[in-house]
């Protein structure tokens, strides 16, 4: 059985998790995380003190890290002196943090990626191909999601520009953000040229297709040699 950390444990990403981790006979939730000042802190659930101490990684064999760039930071440098295994779904990192995942990971398996939607990293080898073969093609992104989102464009709006950039060697500098109610994750492409339209898209209904994910990437983890690995390496895997 493998024993998951989980880091912002009583936020929404987190609770999600939490109870899909529970209903998985091959998972054992082993370490609930907060920041300091939540009100949760100290409090138990399941048998489990929910803790701001990022050092009880060392009773897991994974830790799952959805939180704010700063603290996925401090604790990823924890994983790695504890020699633990992180996931990390958090978004809004700045090109230096980046380069940080990307040093620690030398040292520990790290899973990192924008979105950890099965779904969208599907839609992230269908825009490829497409891409590849429409490169004379005006393109637009379109990504929508909660108010509460901080970062815009998302993560996997970056990501959908980076991929189409690297097939058409053209920037792509149309990606229009939405902020609002409670979206969950929408993203569209469209390719449009003189003579037609064509439209890629996901639609996020549920966090539980990230939640979902993140479970998969962390038992993929299990076992890994260090190095920075993202969703198509899980997929590629588990498939």
């Amino acid at each position: 059985m493998i024993k998951i950390a989980i880091s912002g444990s009583m936020g929404k990403m987190g609770t999600r998790i939490r109870t899909l981790a529970e209903g998985d006979d091959s998972l054992a939730v082993s370490v609930l995380l907060e920041r300091k000042s939540h009100d949760s802190i100290g409090e138990s659930l399941n048998g489990i003190k929910i803790s701001e101490d990022i050092a009880q990684v060392k009773n897991s064999d994974v830790l799952i890290e959805f939180t704010s760039p700063e603290s996925t930071i401090v604790n990823l440098k924890q994983c790695v002196k504890l020699n633990k295994p992180i996931v990390i779904g958090t978004t809004g990192l700045s090109v230096e943090q980046i380069e940080q995942i990307k040093e620690c990971s030398k040292q520990v398996p790290v899973v990192f990626s924008p979105n950890m939607s099965v779904g969208v990293n599907l839609l992230f080898i269908l825009l490829k191909e497409a891409a590849t073969n429409l490169k004379e093609y005006d393109v637009k992104i379109t990504e929508a999601h909660h108010v509460h989102k901080k970062d815009a464009p998302s993560g996997t709006a970056k990501r959908l520009a980076n991929i189409i950039e690297s097939e058409t060697k053209k920037k792509v500098d149309n990606i229009e953000s939405i902020r609002e109610g409670e979206i969950v994750g929408d993203h569209e492409i469209v390719f449009e040229s003189d003579v037609d339209t064509i439209k890629l898209s996901h639609s996020a209904k549920t966090r539980d297709i990230f939640a979902q994910g993140a479970l998969v990437a962390a038992k993929f983890l299990v076992g890994k040699k260090s190095g920075l690995y993202d969703m198509q390496d899980v997929l590629a895997e588990v498939k």
